[in-house]
């Protein structure tokens, strides 16, 4: 017998309008997420900070409304727990204060959203160089404010992180960006499309229209980054823009070049994968409802395909539709009536990517960046290693893990897989779908002897 009718592993704009509507439609729900609120990464935090850091925008402060939905006595919340495991049953092993747990329901809905895709480049795991995003998370979740940081990378976060530092009162030294001429022309052709989300790309011209009169230096079409210490315990950010090199001194070096579906949950739990060649990622194949080639799982939002909060909050609202029609609670009519509207929307969220993905994709060296680099932080695996163990007969990436062990450290790969990849298929032209993403294994967060034993007695109860 299932403890619920639906779990659903993540609390941000997907987890949270899936879990209202199934809440609406009678089914009993348990809602799991790592941090300590809910809100993901878009919203951490949305309903503590209220309107007190009315810097990080009006469009974060949106997510409040998605979390007081959760309110409501069908829905069971449990924070700070850590999904480690996923089972045929559905069956999800989870953790809470060093406590595992095992929680059955009729259908799981995984909605872990995305990561930042990593950007290698010499000098990126020095102290004071970290992603965009990191610093976004810690001023939404501790007010911690970027002083004195140089942003460097592409995609329509760093304009956020750079007009929220503004109307926080310390703007960014400089925003060097990736982005080349080529990339916006072969953009263009999908601006028509684009045109469906207007409101959200006059938002975007606004917060460049907001960097711009700050005074903010821009740099554009930039290359060849390195980072560097100096003596007082600053950081040198070196780079080449329109053929002339440029040194930077900063105290941070926040640096981001887009986002990937978070899929390590999805892979092992065995769903089928397909590769995105807009957003040069792998992600779960799923039907327009989210539903997936194993029974009883789904996925919605960023982890099943970019697209933005407004987007995975849409796809939340049809999962769960489509949920309620399985368990008996619509019939198809209804659900189809009833998700005009979100369809409607993610429609409208969606029509944007392609011009997105276009204008701003991943450089050529932060895909494959040069041997110098270390590409696996946890193992300390340089570029370099990478391409000695190809010339030495390499040709995959469990090979890679059998010679480097890249991908075996606590992050298992999050780090590294898409570095790795790159690299392996950049020296034969070979399409990058060709290698298979590894096989994510359980536990696929690290946990202790403790949290394993406790489960060997809750299995043990059990028989």
């Amino acid at each position: 017998m299932s403890d619920v009718d639906l779990i659903i592993i993540g609390a941000g704009p997907a987890g949270m309008s899936a879990a209202a509507t199934a809440a609406r439609g009678g089914l009993k729900v348990l809602l799991l997420d790592e941090q300590g609120h809910p809100g993901g990464q878009i919203y951490r935090n949305v309903a503590k900070n209220g309107t007190s850091r009315s810097w990080l925008g009006k469009e974060y402060a949106s997510g409040a409304r998605l979390v007081e939905a959760l309110d409501n006595p069908h829905i069971s919340t449990q924070f700070g727990a850590t999904v480690w495991r996923l089972d045929d049953g559905p069956t999800v092993v989870w953790s809470k204060s060093g406590t595992s747990q095992i929680s059955t329901a009729r259908h799981v809905l995984i909605t872990s959203g995305a990561q930042e895709r990593p950007v290698p480049f010499p000098g990126w795991t020095l102290p004071g160089v970290m992603p965009a995003g990191a610093a976004q998370i810690l001023m939404k979740s501790a007010g911690m404010l970027p002083r004195d940081a140089v942003l460097a990378g592409s995609g329509p976060l760093l304009y956020l992180v750079a007009a929220q530092m503004i109307d926080a009162g310390c703007p960014p030294k400089a925003v060097v960006e990736t982005q080349t001429p080529r990339m916006m022309l072969n953009a263009l052709p999908h601006l028509p499309k684009a045109l469906l989300g207007i409101s959200t790309l006059f938002k975007g011209l606004g917060l460049i229209r907001k960097i711009k009169a700050a005074g903010v230096q821009r740099y554009s079409n930039a290359s060849d980054f390195r980072a560097h210490p100096n003596e007082d315990g600053t950081l040198a950010f070196s780079f080449q823009a329109k053929g002339k090199e440029t040194h930077l001194n900063c105290a941070l070096l926040l640096s981001h070049q887009g986002v990937i579906p978070s899929t390590h949950m999805t892979r092992s739990a065995g769903i089928a994968h397909e590769w995105n060649e807009a957003q040069q990622a792998f992600q779960p194949v799923t039907d327009d409802w989210g539903t997936t080639d194993r029974t009883g799982l789904h996925v919605a939002g960023d982890s099943a395909g970019i697209g933005g909060a407004d987007a995975a909050a849409a796809a939340g609202e049809l999962a769960a539709l489509n949920i309620l029609q399985l368990c008996g609670c619509l019939n198809s009519d209804t659900r189809n009536q009833r998700a005009a509207k979100a369809r409607a929307g993610l429609l409208r969220a969606r029509s944007l990517r392609p011009f997105l993905d276009a204008a701003y994709a991943p450089t050529a060296e932060t895909l494959a960046p040069v041997d110098e680099t270390i590409v696996c932080r946890c193992e300390e695996i340089t570029a370099g290693d990478v391409r000695q163990s190809m010339s030495e007969g390499a040709t995959g990436q469990r090979q890679m893990k059998t010679s480097l062990r890249t991908g075996m450290g606590p992050c298992q790969g999050r780090m590294c897989d898409a570095t790795v990849r790159a690299i392996l298929c950049a020296p034969r032209n070979t399409a990058t779908d060709s290698i298979a993403p590894p096989r994510a294994r359980a536990p696929i967060k690290p946990v202790t002897l403790a949290e394993l034993a406790a489960l060997s007695k809750i299995q043990a109860g059990a028989d």
